[in-house]
């Protein structure tokens, strides 16, 4: 077994220890982060930092890095008040991949990698036509986290968008059915395996496997 303490990880090279230390939580969501400035400019960024954080109101949480450097989806946000998740399919990983170039903030990510914007009345930013889920949210909260000067983004769900195939009757979205990838560490792309859905917990009582 490789044992690495805080001095061992804080002698690796950059890029080295960025890579170890973003695969160590495991296999993360794959998302495009759809939005538009105030000038009609529109964005798209992948971002394996979302996070549920609560269902009535329904909130989403995202984590964006430092502004040290130009971060056009936060802007736009930040100008609007509106973003659009979407999430990655296997037939457009790589273009989602793609997204995280540097780009220009007058060049748009989507005529870049070759997908398509998609609106819906009301909502501002654009949605990811390719994808088979995807949701619109309105900001609720913008706050620099302390610890590193992260940004935590938390918007409310205003629409989603579903292909049927993925929806079951009683609510779960089957994001297997819509061939949602999944990323571990920086750069790379899985598809899964379900091993079962398994019923609510209760002391002394097993557990059922759901349909």
């Amino acid at each position: 077994m490789k044992h690495l303490t805080t001095t061992d990880i804080a002698q690796m090279e950059q890029r080295s220890r960025a890579r170890l230390i973003n695969s160590l939580s495991g296999f993360k969501s794959a998302n495009l982060i759809g939005s538009q400035d105030d000038k009609g400019c529109t964005n798209l960024s992948i971002v394996s930092s979302v996070f549920h954080l609560g269902a009535n109101p329904a909130l989403m949480g995202m984590i964006i890095r430092p502004d040290g450097v130009p971060r056009d989806t936060l802007s736009n946000i930040k100008q609007t008040g509106s973003y659009t998740i979407n999430h990655v399919s296997s037939d457009i990983y790589c273009k989602a991949h793609q997204t995280s170039a540097r780009y220009d903030a007058n060049v748009s990510e989507f005529g870049e990698v070759g997908l398509t914007e998609e609106y819906v009345e009301g909502v501002i930013a654009p949605f990811v036509q390719e994808s088979q889920l995807k949701f619109s949210l309105e900001v609720r909260e913008i706050t620099q986290l302390m610890v590193n000067n992260t940004i935590m983004v938390i918007g409310e769900i205003k629409h989603i968008i579903v292909d049927e195939l993925g929806m079951n009757p009683d609510g779960y979205i089957d994001i297997e059915a819509l061939d949602t990838v999944t990323i571990s560490g920086l750069d790379s792309y899985h598809q899964t395996k379900r091993l079962a859905r398994l019923s609510y917990a209760k002391p002394g009582k097993e557990l059922d496997k759901l349909p």
